[in-house]
């Protein structure tokens, strides 16, 4: 199956998942049949964008980047450029970005959608992302690298993620949703 397609797969299989997501699933498949390549970060109207949910082996942890540019604490990710496989693309950005040896793919799934306003910088101006995201799992090695593209890397509790007020709104999302499906700790 061509990426795409897949793509537009999964969007619809997330749909289903997530009622409360399904306007947000349409537009990701609206900007999906755009004659204008939502791939690329040229298209300034909006593009997809790759993003990973980094979980320690154990399942109980996520590793997050204090991103350089927008100063918050965030997951790994960044642009598709060109890439259609936006699982490979959130895969890549963790390895990238964490220097975490033995990463991996949980399943494929997207695991969570997110529209955010990005704002002018360096001459570009304001643009959403649609960010796709996918669980990546950490091997037993958890020793990150901090790269050119954050302030620091930090392994935090999922769970702490639930209640605390200065982590974005998605971040608290994706943590109860992974709570949810992983109460036992796998």
């Amino acid at each position: 199956m061509a990426p795409a397609q897949a793509l537009a797969t999964q969007l619809a299989e997330y749909r289903c998942r997530w009622p409360d997501h399904a306007a947000l699933a349409e537009a990701f498949l609206d900007l999906l049949g755009d004659p204008a390549d939502p791939f690329i970060r040229d298209r300034l109207e909006g593009h997809f964008t790759g993003s990973a949910w980094v979980v320690s082996a154990d399942g109980r942890r996520t590793l997050l980047t204090h991103h350089r540019k927008l100063d918050r604490w965030l997951q790994p990710g960044g642009h598709a450029d060109g890439e259609r496989d936006l699982a490979q693309v959130a895969l890549k950005e963790a390895q990238e970005e964490t220097g975490l040896p033995g990463l991996r793919l949980e399943d494929g799934r997207i695991f969570d959608l997110d529209r955010h306003w990005i704002p002018e910088r360096g001459g570009v101006p304001g643009h959403w992302h649609h960010d796709v995201r996918y669980v990546v799992r950490a091997g037993a090695d958890e020793r990150f690298v901090v790269s050119e593209e954050s302030h620091a890397l930090a392994w935090r509790d999922i769970e702490e993620l639930l209640d605390d007020p200065g982590c974005d709104g998605s971040m608290r999302r994706m943590a109860a949703r992974w709570l949810a499906a992983h109460r036992d700790g796998r």
